[in-house]
């Protein structure tokens, strides 16, 4: 199975460049010049190869040759400087192109040089400017451009411009808005952020609005003083004050009640706040990420969110694709969550079979990310071995168990024309059993609440 990104390779000095040249002597010459001075070198025979490289992992620097065939190198000037601003461009001319060249350094090209070539120094000179520029002018650098810390993903063509959009605007201070459906990783894409932001080394404080009453948010956001409210009889330090000099994440945002969505703006507007019961005003500096499902502007429109908080949370919005819209991830992203369910249980991954891995790219998976988190850790429950097949998957649908295939459950009860509350129950047994009996731990990874579990206890007359 291919990876879906090249792994980091670790340099002692350099750059990363690419020589794109037809002639493959002109290419081994150059590639040759550079190693001397620790550059990681990828060769390209023409401009289509070039851009696809570029795409698929950024470059430092492009040394690129002007008339080459398929697409020639005034294409692939004019398309990286568009598409990657930061990239240092070198261009390659021979005697009668050097007015192509000079209109390519009209477009931004660093400088050129001219064949025949005179020999490896003039290159390595030139490339060691280029690099000196491009650090000069604050360029990020790979681990910068890559949320490498993160679980992301980005093979998927849908992914590819929110994980570019979150290098780029993790290096300011901009105010970002993530927006998706529910487990579509808005949580993970905020910590991207912060990890490739200079605030990394500060805290990373999160807060979902949704799962806290209007009062205990309140406190919660800003903290309290002695004495402001029943139960607080000590002093107490809110999370935007923790979070002070890193970044701040506000899980579900479109949740906040009017009176809490004034005091947000005014911390965002002014930087200052006020604790609970208090009367000294705090100042912070605070990189903020909002995050939603639902629709903001919608709710502009309804008044159920104000205008002008809205304005200042979605100075940067970037939206982030369902699971069924980048099916080229979800078997990476399978096997990344599968290395962390058995990393904290202590056991070693089993590996995804074939034919799991293709019902994995077909389910619909409406719950996103976090659904199929949930269903590998079923399926990891009844695996004992070392693989992971399609009888372990279990899919939720209607709110009842899907059956798994050809397991033992299956052969004795629905293989034997039993109905479907048959191998519900003979399911929620055999889980059950799997844990140890702990009901908590049954729920979950049946992918059901734990009032639910209960429910159908009862209802089966099981203990």
């Amino acid at each position: 199975m291919k990876p879906v990104e090249k792994p980091l390779r670790t340099l002692a000095k350099g750059g990363r460049v690419l020589v794109v040249d037809d002639e493959e002597g002109v290419r081994s010459f150059l590639a040759e010049s550079l190693e001397r001075d620790a550059h990681e070198i990828e060769q390209a025979e023409d401009g289509e190869v070039a851009l696809r490289l570029a795409r698929e992992e950024p470059f430092d620097v492009v040394l690129t040759d002007l008339r080459m065939p398929k697409v020639d190198g005034m294409t692939v000037v004019r398309t990286l400087r568009t598409e990657q601003p930061d990239v240092e461009l070198i261009v390659l001319t021979a005697f009668g192109d050097v007015g192509t060249a000079v209109e390519a350094m009209k477009l931004g090209v660093y400088d050129y040089l001219q064949k025949p070539l005179s020999g490896p120094a003039a290159v390595r000179e030139l490339v060691k400017g280029a690099l000196a520029r491009r650090q000069a002018l604050g360029a990020p650098s790979r681990e910068e451009r890559l949320p490498t810390k993160s679980k992301l993903t980005f093979g998927a063509p849908s992914m590819r411009p929110v994980v570019e959009a979150l290098a780029k605007v993790a290096r300011s201070g901009a105010t970002v808005l993530l927006q998706g459906e529910s487990g579509t990783g808005k949580e993970v894409a905020a910590r991207a952020i912060h990890e490739m932001s200079p605030r990394t080394q500060k805290p990373f404080v999160a807060i979902n609005c949704a799962v806290l009453t209007e009062q205990l948010l309140e406190s919660e956001l800003f903290g309290h003083e002695k004495g402001a409210f029943t139960g607080a009889h000590a002093q107490r330090r809110g999370r935007i004050e923790l979070a002070d000099g890193g970044s701040f994440f506000l899980d579900e945002v479109g949740e906040l009640r009017p009176s809490l969505q004034a005091k947000l703006l005014r911390v965002i507007e002014e930087r200052t706040f006020e604790r609970l019961g208090g009367s000294q005003s705090i100042e912070v500096d605070v990189r903020w990420i909002a995050a939603t499902h639902r629709d903001l502007r919608a709710m502009v429109r309804e008044g159920t969110f104000r205008e002008d908080l809205y304005h200042r949370l979605a100075v940067f919005p970037i939206k982030l694709p369902p699971l069924r819209e980048r099916r080229e991830d979800i078997v990476p992203l399978a096997e990344a969550l599968l290395l962390d369910l058995h990393a904290a249980a202590g056991r070693k991954p089993p590996r995804l079979d074939e034919a799991l891995a293709q019902k994995l790219r077909e389910a619909p998976w409406p719950g996103n990310v976090r659904e199929l988190r949930n269903a590998l850790e079923r399926a990891m429950i009844l695996a004992d071995g070392e693989r992971l097949g399609v009888e372990h998957l279990w899919l939720e649908e209607n709110e009842e168990l899907a059956a798994p295939r050809n397991t033992e459950t299956t052969e004795t009860t629905a293989g034997k024309g039993g109905s479907l509350a048959d191998l519900e129950r003979a399911t929620i047994e055999q889980t059950l059993a799997k844990v140890g009996g702990n009901r908590r731990a049954a729920a979950q990874a049946l992918g059901i609440g734990l009032r639910t579990l209960y429910e159908k206890l009862k209802r089966y007359q099981l203990r």
